[in-house]
């Protein structure tokens, strides 16, 4: 970890070194940290425009220009090595953020697409995919979906509490289609998402990560198979419960709802940095609009565990319930 710059220094640093390339991934400067105070208007368009993640300390006039503010310094180290270690994905990540900061809904969840297809045939994914224990899906009897209506609310179930409810292509593929209903009938006027189990979702299953042969292709499936379009369009009128951990596409999905209600033991984490890739399931749309960019770039950062008191202090969640 590099020794945080005052402002002095960090404009100095960008002065001398004009050129794009001696910032960002394969480059000295993976990451570029600077204590805010002092600090002026001057770097404003840099900062914006920088091909690496840009961490302010403390409090400035750069703090809004940042990708991610942290005050105490012993929090510095962990985000040194998690954009060491990934370099391209943490870049693509602070870029998606910025430009989609202030994009429409539905324009932003096109983005993401692109930036998770691209990021899914990256070096990085590649090296963890390589790793990857080649494990196969647990078969179950149960359904993955529990679905009841009762008169104008539908109530829907992750019932996968063996695999903690992972989110699977089939779990996907049947969420789809019980969403299009409910778009349809104009009748249903509440929707309950919640689980079976003492997890609400771990995110996304991994046994399936890195299965799209192509780029272009991971981006097709993705943008038409997604829930997270379903989800915007329902929004007014989801209400979702969670217990225990919502992990990756968990809490991305659940962040879309109008109220999101969780126990006092509930946490919250984005943890897709460590396999190369960034927030694909919606949640570098839905988890800004409710924490703000930089909030969402310090979970993905991070992958630090949020537990519920911290979540509802951000506005992640709406409500703790005993």
């Amino acid at each position: 970890m590099k020794k945080p710059l005052s402002f002095i220094e960090f404009s100095d640093l960008v002065a001398n070194k004009p050129q794009s390339y001696n910032f960002g991934p394969n480059s000295e400067n993976p990451y570029l940290a600077f204590n805010l105070s002092g600090s002026n208007d001057s770097l404003s368009e840099w900062i914006s425009n920088s091909p690496c993640p840009i961490i302010g300390i403390g409090d400035g006039k750069l703090k809004t220009k940042c990708d991610l503010v942290i005050n105490n310094i012993k929090e510095l180290p962990l985000i040194s090595k998690n954009i060491t270690e990934h370099p391209m994905t943490s870049m693509v990540l602070i870029q998606l953020l910025r430009a989609t900061e202030k994009l429409p809904m539905a324009n932003s969840l096109i983005v993401e697409s692109f930036a998770f297809s691209t990021v899914q045939k990256g070096i990085e994914f590649k090296k963890w995919l390589s790793k990857k224990n080649k494990e196969k899906l647990p078969q179950s009897k149960s359904p993955d979906l529990l679905i009841n209506s009762d008169s104008n609310i539908l109530s829907i179930i992750l019932n996968r509490a063996d695999t903690n409810n992972a989110i699977t292509s089939k779990m996907r593929d049947e969420l789809n289609e019980i969403l299009d209903m409910a778009i349809i009938d104009k009748n249903i006027s509440k929707i309950l998402l919640s689980s079976n189990g003492k997890i609400f979702s771990a995110g996304g299953a991994v046994e399936e990560f890195g299965l799209v042969s192509d780029p272009a292709s991971a981006h097709w499936i993705r943008s038409v198979g997604l829930p997270a379009k379903k989800l915007m369009q329902l929004q007014a009128k989801l209400c979702v419960n969670i217990k225990g951990g919502a992990i990756g596409a968990g809490i991305e999905m659940a962040a879309f709802s109008k109220k999101i209600i969780a126990s006092q033991n509930s946490w919250f984490q984005l943890p897709e940095l460590k396999y190369g890739l960034i927030p694909g399931a919606g949640g570098t749309v839905s988890i800004p609009r409710r924490i703000g960019r930089q909030r969402t770039a310090y979970m993905a950062i991070t992958t630090k565990k949020i537990n519920a008191k911290k979540a509802l202090e951000w506005g992640l969640i709406d409500a703790i319930e005993d």
